[in-house]
């Protein structure tokens, strides 16, 4: 199928899938006219890459688990470090998650000494 066609049964625009591209998430082949043509399959590979990004994964996270995706879900296969690599990705996000939790406390902290200060 071309872009056009994944973009439809996809809900993603093409310059997306140009993107997934460029980031090696998808590999299309060319026809002798130079255009992309996608196997049957790039529409689950392009609905999976959908929602890991919607988790918080970054397309080089994506680009590392790919390999191990199978179903629509994506199920992930414990492929070798996968597990390593998505418990590094959770902890940095509990590391970010705790750091904008002192700093809410810290501003809302502030926001209530000043309105105490207000006649």
């Amino acid at each position: 199928m071309l872009i056009g066609e994944l973009s439809r049964r996809t809900g993603v625009r093409t310059h997306q899938l140009r993107y997934y591209e460029a980031q090696g998430l998808l590999k299309p082949s060319r026809s002798a006219g130079g255009y992309r043509e996608y196997a049957a399959d790039a529409v689950l590979t392009v609905n999976q890459i959908r929602k890991l990004l919607g988790a918080g994964l970054s397309t080089d996270d994506i680009a590392f688990m790919l390999p191990c995706m199978t179903g629509p879900g994506p199920e992930l296969e414990p492929c070798p470090e996968l597990l390593d690599g998505l418990r590094a990705r959770l902890r940095g996000l509990d590391e970010r998650i705790d750091t904008l939790t002192r700093s809410r406390h810290a501003l809302a902290g502030y926001v209530e000494a000043t309105e105490r200060r207000v006649p």
